[in-house]
């Protein structure tokens, strides 16, 4: 990773800020109340450092077509009750409307702009030209009243959109205290991990996962992978155990159009790294409601795979235990159903319990944890499933690269920057 710069080297009091947060959470489907405000509450310390400024929030909620795709007036009202003090809001993003209220702001006042993603160009364009989004009304109009750009969407760093990347050429971008606190936790799990290291890799995302394992272990970050969820399900399947069509059927609808070259990069897996991965002994069929435990070796069946078996759960326990960094991402069954949830539970509370540096690849496992009250006992919950999945399989996200450019463009040397700036 390149130079980013960060909050501790620029001088902001007194100047306007445009503050991009991920600040999608799940809403009640009735009056849209906050279900879960973690994402705010991951913010306020970048926040809380730009006390002294102009502050403008930009953010989404959902996106077009979904139930929950609304305006951020209730994220105002949210931040407003988290920092007990004032927050403005406009329903506008970048029209007379939000202008004449940024130009209204004085120090220490924060005003929070519409969803950006009821603006066409933050859904239309997506080119990794970022030069190319400068054109864009957005871009301009914001930059135009905006001394500095500050990103702590993490969870949208693998995004391409005017809001993430579109500044990188007309502002100074630096990263706020989150996305900072995430590249320092991932950086040093993928290039200094305690050893050993494993990853436990489960849900139904199988794609991603089968990215992370590649590259963690082309690169031998991690000595183990030990898959579960639909995950361990496909790599069963593929190894030669027929997990029964109606198993498969699911896998195939899940993975789409990825069936195939899955399949094919799985096998090359299982080929060159067949002594790293860890597969199930058994699995927990959902036999009419009720739980069955069954070995691998019976299988197959005319019955859903919900959850591991207990012996492997046991076994994914131990590994965790006897581990110095883990990386945790999806459940390991439908942990929804009580029946089922035995396996996401257990390895939850072994890595809770566990002296390993456990980074979890937020999610739905994330959230979970965070539901339980476990959050302190891990060592880092990430904010961004995708965007933590595509660093931890190498990717270069396009977040990270607009701020490394930046710093680059404006600040040839920090102290520079810090010039400009006074």
């Amino acid at each position: 990773m390149g130079t980013i710069l960060t909050l501790d080297d620029v001088f902001l009091e007194g100047k306007t800020v445009l503050l991009r947060i991920d600040g999608n959470s799940p809403l009640h489907p009735i009056n849209n109340s906050f279900l879960d405000d973690s994402r705010l509450k991951g913010v306020i310390p970048t926040i809380n450092r730009l006390s002294k400024t102009k502050l403008i929030i930009l953010l989404h909620q959902s996106r077009p077509g979904k139930k929950d795709f609304t305006t951020t007036s209730g994220h105002a009202r949210e931040f407003q009750r988290l920092l007990g003090k004032t927050v403005k809001f406009v329903e506008d993003i970048c029209g007379q409307k939000a202008m004449s209220a940024i130009e209204e702001l004085k120090d220490g006042d924060i005003l929070v702009l519409n969803n950006v993603r009821m603006n066409d160009e933050e859904l239309q364009i997506k080119t990794n030209n970022f030069e190319e989004q400068t054109e864009t009304n957005f871009v301009q109009k914001l930059s135009s009243i905006a001394d500095i750009f500050v990103n702590d969407a993490f969870a949208c760093a693998h995004r391409n959109s005017p809001s993430i990347t579109g500044f990188t050429y007309s502002l100074p971008c630096i990263a706020g205290t989150l996305m900072i606190n995430e590249l320092n936790s991932l950086k040093n799990v993928m290039q200094t991990p305690k050893s050993p290291c494993i990853a436990v890799l489960g849900g139904i995302k199988i794609d991603d996962s089968v990215r992370v394992a590649k590259n963690m272990l082309k690169e031998k970050i991690a000595k183990k992978i030990l898959v579960t969820g639909g995950v361990a399900n496909l790599f069963l399947d593929i190894s030669g155990y027929n997990i029964g069509e109606i198993n498969r059927a699911f896998l195939k609808k899940e993975l789409g159009n990825n069936w195939d070259r899955v399949k094919k990069e799985i096998r090359e897996l299982l080929k060159n790294y067949s002594k790293q991965i860890v597969l199930p002994v058994d699995v927990a069929l959902n036999k009419r409601g009720k739980r069955l435990d069954v070995s691998v070796d019976s299988l197959p069946t005319e019955y859903q795979i919900f959850d591991l078996g207990i012996q492997s759960v046991l076994k994914v326990s131990s590994e965790i235990k006897n581990a110095g960094t883990v990386i945790l991402n999806g459940p390991a069954g439908v942990f929804e159903l009580e029946e089922f949830k035995f396996g996401t539970m257990e390895i939850i509370n072994s890595c809770a319990e566990s002296d390993a540096f456990v980074v979890v690849g937020g999610g739905h496992t994330a959230t979970l944890i965070n539901n339980l009250g476990l959050k302190s006992k891990i060592n880092h919950v990430s904010t961004g499933g995708g965007a933590c999945l595509e660093l931890l399989a190498g990717e270069k996200l396009p977040g990270i690269r607009s701020l490394e450019i930046s710093s680059k463009r404006f600040g040839l040397t920090i102290k520079k920057l810090q010039k400009e700036l006074q």
